[in-house]
């Protein structure tokens, strides 16, 4: 599981885009986006590196991977 900081989000639309753009990655990933701390965990086997590219190709550059 990986579990990133996306700073930028701050709406549903926002959610809805980043899990987008996650999926487009991998369609069986897990999302859990927690808005009031701006994290994105994401549940997955692919590796980290694509996902960050697909969310930050969203409009939601990843700040920080914990």
């Amino acid at each position: 599981m990986y579990q990133l900081q996306v700073e930028n989000m701050s709406c549903g639309h926002c959610v809805g885009a980043v899990t987008k753009a996650v999926q487009t990655v991998d369609a069986a990933a897990k999302v859990e986006i927690d808005l009031a701390t701006k994290s994105v965990k994401i549940d997955s086997a692919a590796p980290l590196a694509p996902f960050k590219s697909a969310i930050a190709d969203a409009g939601y550059p990843v700040a920080s991977t914990a």
